[in-house]
């Protein structure tokens, strides 16, 4: 049995970068950078934060929602596998990627206005006042 698992929580390097092919799939890919802060060891020695960057890859209705919704600076938790791959450069160099195949991601930068997370305030205000009195007694909690 082998297991090809990647969880990451990162911000978003630069607007996703779409295209389409030829049958309409839609294709994404970003860079998400990662970090580990920086400690002091018990000697005294700073060791400063290493900042890793992972491309990307996200296909379909992920590429699609990324389009329309990931942008530079967001804080993205990215769920997928592991693949590596070469190509040969405009040059005739062989060159070898590691990317990130995105099988689930999750917008972690809150909206200040429209989207998914501004809703859920208005919706669980509309919970309390359907259950009759709308006073801060009804409230289980």
């Amino acid at each position: 049995m082998s297991l090809n698992k990647v969880m990451l929580i990162g911000n978003v390097g630069k607007d996703p970068d779409v295209r389409y092919l030829d049958n309409g799939v839609a294709v994404a890919t970003l860079a998400l950078a990662t970090t580990e802060r920086g400690y002091r060891l018990q000697n005294g020695t700073e060791v400063p934060e290493r900042t890793e960057w992972h491309n990307v890859v996200l296909w379909r209705g992920l590429a699609e929602t990324a389009e329309k919704y990931v942008h530079k600076g967001d804080k993205l938790f990215i769920e997928g596998k592991i693949r590596s791959r070469s190509y040969d450069d405009q040059n005739g160099v062989k060159r070898y990627i590691t990317e990130v195949f995105a099988d689930n991601m999750e917008m972690l930068t809150p909206r200040n206005s429209g989207g998914a997370n501004a809703a859920a305030p208005a919706s669980a205000s509309r919970g309390v006042s359907a259950q009759g009195q709308g006073g801060k007694e009804d409230l289980p909690f």
